[in-house]
């Protein structure tokens, strides 16, 4: 007996990688109804992306092929393709937009909790690539900001360096220590020593309001301002 599209969906999603699941407009509805239907984010089959590039394209094959042979095809067909083409890419926008939203959650919980327990079996290969970057930022503006505010410090954020940038430094520097970085060259740590209203800077972004003890990193230019203004006056580590 030929298997239900439910009974595929929730193959999928309890990860049965010995049978491959053919993706169809029903298949990914039934994908997006069970993740909607469910708090915990639900496992795929491990090709699902694969999969879903390849029906995804097939559809488009067609629907090209169907614009370009007038002759042989009704402007209904054409229409129902179109249409079908247009809600398979929304189904998998609402997807991916319910699945990011549960794994910023699963990464904000494991931040907060600092603990492994957080189950991540769920996630495909990609996802887990997001899940990692999103705890590793979350962990170091935590760290940064949290932790120095209730040490009565002044947040200080240390962003780990991209793959490549420590090799150049050593390169460069001979292995002494490197200057300023361009955020510390164009923006400057400031507290307040009079109140200043909400403000527009050079493009059109807006500041403020800032009340006497406020603390800012804003841009250097706008800080110089303010300093001579003697508004506020910068705070150096």
């Amino acid at each position: 007996m030929e298997e239900s599209v439910s009974q595929q969906a929730d193959s999928s999603h309890r990860g049965d990688d010995q049978e491959k699941i053919q993706i169809t407009y029903e298949v990914l509805y039934e994908f997006l109804r069970i993740e909607k239907n469910n708090e915990e984010l639900q496992k795929l089959n491990e090709e699902f992306f694969l999969n879903t590039v390849n029906y995804l394209s097939e559809k488009n094959s067609i629907l090209t092929n169907q614009q370009t042979q007038q002759s042989l095809f009704s402007e209904d067909e054409k229409e129902n393709t179109a249409v079908q083409v247009k809600n398979i890419k929304k189904i998998l926008q609402e997807l991916y937009d319910r699945r990011e939203k549960k794994i910023i959650d699963m990464a904000v919980n494991k931040s907060r909790i600092r603990s492994n327990i957080v189950d991540t079996s769920a996630l495909l290969e990609e996802e887990k690539q997001l899940f990692d970057r999103l705890v590793s930022t979350l962990e170091t503006f935590r760290q940064g900001i949290l932790d120095n505010l209730v040490s009565a410090k002044v947040p200080k954020i240390k962003l780990p360096s991209s793959p490549g940038q420590d090799e150049s430094k050593g390169a460069d520097s001979g292995g002494q220590e490197s200057g300023p970085s361009p955020l510390q060259l164009t923006s400057k740590l400031v507290r307040f020593i009079k109140p200043v209203p909400k403000f527009v800077g050079k493009e059109l972004e807006q500041y403020g309001p800032f009340e006497e003890e406020d603390i800012a990193n804003l841009p250097a230019d706008i800080a110089d301002l303010l300093i001579q203004k003697q508004k506020a006056e910068e705070m150096k580590g």
